[in-house]
């Protein structure tokens, strides 16, 4: 992607990714995404349907479609509104994807068959519940990856089943981040009531590099030419383009940014509270702790999510640490960082110091996350995650030849994570 030269206003503000790994792996050359079909994912239901209600669920496979645009294309189809639509988890847009979606139709029929080259409805059958975002297994993702040796593949197939057995970290991707790697800082901007700012980075030439493409549009913004620049976003941007009407109308920055869906917004926020997770995780992984608890640490129950706090004197009583070590060791517990935000438990003693350090690393501190209409709220994250059923393999199409890794992850967990670990970070950046 060829980017804007412009230099950034927010140079000081650190990548959102993870600088660090658990394996170190020496980087491999290679692509991931050079279509959609080499990167597959595949929901994992979290419950059987009824086959009665008010809501029905449609078993969706979209092809290089962002989440958005799926939404928009069903809504037109079903004849609803965006809010009528309940989903899981959002899916990559480059990639195939095949995922749940439930459209709240009470006393309507079913619709019509719908016809869309990248988008197909593989089943569909009525439930009582809207589906709800985490009401999922997990994912199942095959990955080819190109321009890279098959000679590789002892390699791949010893550090995939390593990672099956001492779990992954629990990184969040790239994805999470925005094309342009920039939501953290828009969702840093609004913590900070900073209105102005935030529409320089969303609209404008400063800040965040951007695609060369969009230099006249953004020009137009600094001119105050908001009906021009409309012109230039499609229809799919609709942050964008809800921002400039309501400039064009006269609306103030805070009112412009007001005038942006909540769920937008909300996504902005959610990118800074990710970062600052990966930032907590790189110190972890940095110190050899990222799956070892230190004084102060919450552990995370990956049944059910529960959390409880490892004290000192836990660790220091040999009956005690002996069986953390046992849970550890067994998958069934692992150190977690914040999401921050207002009702986290925050860690104590050794943990705690790591965690506001995160924070400051975005120049902000704990005080912007403890108001209690801040949204979203905070919560706790593992550090790890388990990878099950792995599979690597070598082979050839006519793309020519390919190595192919297959895994399964729980929700909310990355694939980006795992190629990470496999094949370095240098497989990532072109491939966002």
């Amino acid at each position: 992607m060829n980017q804007s030269t412009s230099r950034a206003p927010h140079e000081r503000i650190p990548t959102p990714l993870c600088q660090n790994s658990l394996l170190q792996a020496k980087p491999l050359a290679g692509k991931i995404k050079l279509r959609p079909e080499d990167f597959l994912v595949e929901e994992l239901p979290l419950f059987n349907l009824t086959g009665e209600g008010e809501h029905l669920h449609l078993g969706i496979q979209k092809i290089g479609i962002r989440h958005d645009e799926l939404l928009e294309i069903v809504a037109r189809h079903c004849g609803v509104s965006v809010r009528a639509i309940g989903y899981a988890g959002m899916k990559d847009k480059h990639s195939v994807a095949q995922q749940s979606l439930s459209i709240h139709l009470p006393g309507k029929p079913d619709p019509r068959p719908l016809e869309h080259p990248n988008v197909h409805i593989l089943w569909a059958k009525r439930h009582q519940a809207k589906l709800r975002l985490g009401q999922l297994l997990g994912n199942r993702f095959a990955i080819r990856v190109r321009d890279i040796e098959p000679a590789r593949i002892p390699i791949i197939h010893r550090d995939l089943y390593r990672l099956s057995r001492s779990g992954v970290p629990n990184a969040f991707g790239a994805q999470r981040f925005g094309y342009r790697l920039n939501g953290h800082i828009l969702g840093r901007l609004l913590v900070l009531q900073d209105w102005q700012g935030f529409l320089d980075e969303l609209l404008g030439l400063t800040g965040t590099p951007f695609p060369e493409w969009q230099q006249d549009r953004r020009a137009a913004f600094h001119k105050n030419e908001f009906r021009a620049a409309i012109a230039h976003w499609a229809q799919s941007d609709f942050a964008e383009r809800s921002a400039l009407k309501a400039l064009s109308q006269g609306a103030t920055a805070k009112e412009t940014v007001k005038a942006i869906k909540p769920p937008m917004r909300d996504f902005w926020i959610c990118a800074l509270q990710s970062a600052i997770f990966n930032a907590a995780l790189d110190q972890r992984l940095q110190a050899n702790t990222f799956d070892q608890f230190i004084a102060g640490d919450l552990a995370f129950l990956h049944q059910g999510g529960a959390i409880f706090r490892v004290t000192p004197s836990m660790l220091a009583r040999l009956q005690e640490a002996a069986a953390l070590q046992t849970r550890l060791g067994a998958g069934e517990i692992s150190p977690s960082a914040p999401l921050a935000g207002p009702g986290v438990m925050w860690g104590e003693d050794a943990a705690l110091p790591i965690e506001l350090n995160a924070i400051a690393q975005f120049s902000l501190t704990q005080q912007h996350f403890l108001n209690p209409q801040f949204q979203p709220p905070g919560s706790r994250r593992p550090l790890r995650i388990a990878l099950t059923h792995p599979q690597a393999e070598a082979g050839v199409d006519e793309h020519g030849n390919f190595v192919r890794v297959a895994f399964d992850l729980p929700k909310g967990a990355y694939a980006t994570s795992v190629l990470q670990e496999l094949f370095g970070g240098a497989i990532l950046q072109d491939n966002i």
